[in-house]
C-alpha cells in the first residue's frame, strides 16, 4: 500500500510516517517509480509504534525494542536480551513514577476545588471509590 493509505488506516500523518521510515522503524519496499510500498502488516507495526511513544518512549528505544516483538499480538520475540529486559523495566518503573506523581497532582487539585466550593474535604477513602 502507499504511503497515503497507511496514513489513513493508521490515523498517522504521512510526515510521521517518513519519520518512522527515517529512524528505522519502517522499511517500505520501494516501486519501479520510487514510491514507497507498505506491505499490509506496516498498520499493526505503525499502532505498536504510536503505543510506544505514546508510553513515552523516544524512537532510539523503540528502535531497539520493535526486533523484539511480534507486530501481531506486540508481545515478547524470544530474541530479547536481559540487558532490553533492565533497560524496560527501567521505563516502566520511570512511568510507574509519572503515575504517582499524576494521581498526587489530581489529589491536591480535588482539595483545591472542594475547598473552593465550600464542600468538605473528601478522605483517601471517599477519593479512591471515584
Amino acid at each position: 500500500m502507499r504511503i497515503g493509505e497507511l496514513a489513513r488506516r493508521t490515523g498517522v500523518s504521512e510526515r510521521s510516517l517518513r519519520y518512522y521510515e527515517k529512524q528505522g522503524l519502517l522499511a517500505p519496499d520501494r516501486t519501479l517509480g520510487g514510491h514507497r510500498d507498505f506491505p499490509d502488516g506496516a498498520v499493526d507495526r505503525v499502532i505498536l509504534i504510536q503505543e510506544l511513544f505514546a508510553a513515552g518512549l523516544h524512537s532510539r528505544k523503540i528502535y531497539e525494542i520493535l526486533p523484539c516483538m511480534r507486530d501481531a499480538d506486540g508481545g515478547p520475540n524470544e530474541i530479547a536480551t536481559p540487558l532490553l529486559v533492565e533497560e524496560l523495566t527501567a521505563e516502566r518503573e520511570r512511568i510507574d513514577r509519572m503515575i504517582a506523581d499524576l494521581v498526587r497532582s489530581r489529589e491536591v487539585l480535588d482539595e483545591v476545588i472542594q475547598t473552593a466550593s465550600g464542600r468538605p474535604a473528601l478522605g483517601p477513602a471517599e477519593r479512591g471509590a471515584r
